[in-house]
């Protein structure tokens, strides 16, 4: 028995366009996800150099933050077969196939104003988030020309703040001198960036608890019985966490506590830094708070060395060994009236392109607005919120 080839060609150009439909599903699957990701990652970025030319011609900040994005894919194949052109030799069929792919995107976007707006861009940050970055392996000096507003140390018993302000020239001085310091004693792998682990203890009455709550405690506690029917209750306390250029588990349990609670006085935005001159990178002794800021005022410092409080050259503390970057700016943009052809990423705004100046050698100023990215990233909070003003676009 002969088949004819009508029924041979059918199966065949069936498998055929299910197999272009399986490859061709993730390849396009694929190129969208990645384009996605790599438009939204191209906004924050121009959303960030944007509110930073704002800050510069005193504008307000504002942001928007894209909150969903929906893409439904529609697949479409067609198959057939039509006579080959054999003359009288024979029939011979050839297939035909042809198809479609169809994008609809729903982008939902939300401006961040309101609660968020003083949550994300107004509140100081905390101590946990300045240590998550230098645990990452980030410069301490970047971060803390970044971050900390301010160092307040005590010397003669008296608190000397020094501003992390150009135009407060000595103040400046000292605090850049200072965080330039950390960085040479984190070149040398000294900085230790630790939180103080110590006993607590408490003593109370055996008479005043149930043979439960004992039980109960020694979950939890370490039980120590005393004469006259008492018991020492111990636990294992994480405090603050401080930069150090010493190991603190090195000091005793009562050291550890003394400088646990002096850092409870300070302030909820304070990191404790202690440099003690006995240790490896103690030639500049140190001892105070980091006063930490927050994002909207990290964006107005550099919008405003752009023109009205610039940056100036600080030279290293003498007592300070040889460090490998200490930059002019913490970041420096580039301003001009024509769009730069020697960066990958630029903004226009009121008659200016703004943009991450381009520079040879060790990539400070990108490094600086990576950071700043990652910093910006660490305010993230739930953005489709109830109630929030939320604008969706279907394409």
């Amino acid at each position: 028995m002969t088949l004819s080839k009508s029924l041979v060609a059918k199966p065949l150009i069936i498998l055929t366009a299910l197999s272009l439909q399986a490859c061709l599903s993730p390849i396009a699957l694929d190129h969208a996800v990645m384009a996605y990701d790599q438009t939204a990652t191209e906004i924050q970025s121009k959303q960030l150099l944007l509110n930073i030319a704002r800050a510069h011609q005193h504008q307000p900040l504002h942001f928007t933050g894209v909150s969903n994005i929906a893409a439904t894919f529609n697949f479409q194949f067609n198959a057939g077969a039509t006579p080959a052109l054999t003359g009288e030799a024979g029939a011979l069929m050839t297939p035909i196939f042809g198809g479609t792919v169809s994008e609809n995107p729903t982008i939902s976007i939300v401006p961040i104003e309101g609660e968020e707006f003083t949550r994300r861009l107004l509140t100081p940050f905390q101590e946990n988030k300045l240590t998550m970055l230098l645990r990452q392996g980030a410069d301490v000096d970047l971060i803390l020309r970044l971050l900390a507003g301010e160092l307040r140390i005590k010397e003669n018993g008296q608190e000397h703040v020094l501003n992390n302000k150009p135009n407060d020239v000595d103040g400046y001085r000292q605090f850049r001198q200072a965080v330039t310091h950390l960085s040479s004693v984190q070149d040398r792998h000294n900085l230790f960036v630790e939180p103080l682990w110590f006993d607590q203890s408490w003593v109370v009455s055996e008479t005043s608890m149930t043979s439960e709550q004992l039980i109960n405690f020694q979950k939890e506690y370490k039980v120590e019985h005393l004469p006259s029917k008492q018991l020492k209750l111990t636990k294992r306390v994480a405090g603050h966490i401080i930069l150090t250029n010493y190991d603190p588990h090195l000091l005793s349990n009562d050291e550890r506590i003394k400088l646990n609670d002096e850092a409870d006085n300070g302030s909820i935005n304070d990191v404790m830094v202690d440099i003690r001159g006995d240790y490896p990178g103690g030639e500049l002794p140190l001892h105070g708070f980091f006063r930490l800021r927050s994002f909207y005022n990290v964006l107005n410092f550099i919008g405003r060395d752009l023109d009205d409080e610039p940056e100036f050259a600080i030279d290293k503390h003498p007592s300070t060994p040889a460090v490998r970057e200490n930059p002019i700016h913490t970041l420096a943009i580039s301003v001009s009236k024509h769009e730069p052809d020697d960066v990958n990423l630029s903004v226009y705004y009121e008659g200016f392109y703004y943009a991450v100046k381009a520079e040879s050698g060790y990539q400070w100023n990108r490094e600086g607005f990576r950071l700043l990215h990652q910093i910006f990233q660490m305010t993230m909070a739930d953005l489709a919120q109830k109630g929030a003003p939320q604008i969706t676009i279907s394409k």
